[in-house]
């Protein structure tokens, strides 16, 4: 393999493993904060054992992801060094921001509140974990604000003197509108993951405790483990409906600024008006579009999604090959080497990684009706169908923000820049022109194989840290009434097998 192609496949292990770790950062902050705004305000130690319940998970995994995150930065260094040459002024302004006005502090911050429990005050300390939050979420922000950057460019100028994009404006740059439409959507998706997550353990606890039929065990289920649930729930249910309306306002931007990723989507190879969303397509789906047949269609649902019509001539679609041609005739057929440039994404990625974003994040919306079901007048459930959903949706909004974020970063290839439809046309760049050309393709195979046997080891230790705490529970001093504790009067925490 050539050393484009492995530092392709490197960058996009460790940008998805890193991905796994930052929804639930991002969501699970904020709820962890609610949880202890309602014991600070209420008094009710429910709130203060779910807090340090899901505050131990939260301060896991936002470790791994700090570790995982470090190794991305170095990458545009070492294997993309004419990337950052050509867009370090503009794409190092907001990761400078993010560095200085977000990561330290919440790292600062989330010190405070880990070491601060018995040190602080109650509201003091409260605040930490807010200031917390609040900069997690501006994190997202700032990072989110340099890969829009990526996809439509803003709020520069193109130096030829130095064959470098150049920044302008920072508030350009801010108030690019692919970045706010990518900030709600992203972070709506972690309150999903985050509200999956917390809902997803808490229904297992609950079914786990009621089928003990142990009344200390059931009223600790609905005193705790109830209201957990429910709060998940509603989380589900509003940042679900987020998800979906800042998708459709991502969609029908994403058909202005790249009409390729919006074709590659539903693999439309020529153009056409009340365009279908297929459910599933059958053929060849390799980048020359032949013999592609759509089965099990929405009819003019794709049009909808980009255009915002379902019909009629304000419904067209353009297809990849329509595409191609246009962007063959404004940037060129060849590269300087003489080879065709097919400006054409990964049909086969693009259109099975959209599809598996919408079907993994239907796991949620399962677990949500699941919930209110079972939870319905103020019932506990001992059903262990709820625990099954419960248990098998925790995973799905991981894997559909993975899919979302494969499908955003290889639906713009084969720009590591795209242009801006309307923008400067030199503010562009090729992926194959990003990469670095001192880096040999055995050092880049040896730090991929390094990084992905070490990811894996890490991913090991992050399940076994999360597995171990959450099968432990929140804190319960409950009487322990076996044989051989009989006339024992000490308080025990409570155990039992499942």
């Amino acid at each position: 393999m050539e050393a484009l192609d492995l530092a392709r496949w490197q960058f996009g292990i460790t940008t998805v493993y890193h991905f796994i770790f930052v929804p639930l950062t991002i969501g699970l902050a904020p709820l962890v904060a609610v949880m202890q705004t309602a014991w600070v305000r209420t008094g009710n130690e429910r709130w203060l054992k779910l807090t340090k319940f899901f505050g131990k998970l939260f301060l896991i995994n936002f470790a791994l992801g700090v570790v995982t995150g470090i190794v991305q930065e170095f990458q545009f260094g070492m294997n993309w060094s004419e990337y950052s040459r050509f867009v370090g002024d503009v794409f190092g302004a907001p990761l400078a921001m993010e560095a200085l006005a977000a990561f330290f502090v919440e790292s600062t911050f989330l010190g405070l509140w880990i070491f601060g429990w018995d040190r602080l005050s109650k509201r003091v300390h409260l605040a930490c974990i807010w200031a917390a939050a609040v900069a997690v979420n501006l994190s997202a922000f700032f990072i989110l604000a340099a890969n829009s950057w990526m996809q439509h460019p803003v709020g520069a100028r193109y130096n030829p003197e130095t064959g470098r994009a150049e920044m302008e404006s920072i508030w350009a740059i801010l108030g690019n509108n692919t970045l706010w439409a990518a900030f709600p959507h992203a972070v709506a998706a972690a309150f999903l993951t985050a509200g999956t997550f917390v809902a997803g353990i808490a229904a297992w606890w609950m079914v786990r405790l009621v089928r003990t039929r142990r009344p200390e065990s059931v009223e600790l289920a609905r005193n705790v483990y109830r209201p957990a649930v429910v709060l998940g729930t509603v989380v589900m249910l509003v940042s679900g409906a987020g998800v979906a309306l800042t998708g459709d306002v991502q969609g029908k931007l994403m058909f202005e600024q790249q009409p390729g990723k919006m074709a590659s989507a539903e693999a439309l190879c020529a153009g056409e008006e009340a365009a279908p969303f297929s459910i599933l397509t059958i053929g060849d789906l390799s980048n020359s579009c032949e013999g592609v047949r759509h089965i099990l269609e929405v009819p003019g649902l794709s049009s909808y999604l980009g255009t915002g019509k379902f019909s009629g001539e304000d419904s067209y679609l353009p297809g990849v090959n329509d595409v191609q041609q246009e962007y063959a005739e404004r940037f060129g057929e060849t590269d300087a080497a003489g080879n065709p440039i097919s400006y054409t994404p990964n049909l086969a990625v693009t259109y099975w990684s959209f599809r598996l974003m919408i079907g993994f994040a239907a796991g949620s919306a399962l677990l949500a009706l699941a919930a209110l079901w079972f939870t319905r007048r103020g019932r506990v459930s001992d059903n262990p169908w709820f625990a099954r959903i419960a248990i098998a949706a925790i995973p799905t909004p991981f894997l559909a923000s993975s899919f979302g974020w494969i499908f955003t970063e290889v639906g713009r290839q084969p720009w590591v820049v795209a242009p801006n439809p309307t923008g400067i046309d030199q503010i562009r760049l090729l992926t194959m022109q990003g990469v670095s050309t001192v880096v040999s393709p055995g050092m880049i195979l040896t730090s991929m194989i390094v990084f992905t046997l070490l990811y894996g080891a890490l991913a090991v230790v992050w399940y076994r840290l999360i597995h171990r705490y959450a099968i432990e529970g929140v804190p319960s001093t409950v009487r322990d009434e076996s044989p051989e504790a009989a006339g024992d009067e000490t308080d025990r925490p409570l155990s039992f097998a499942y």
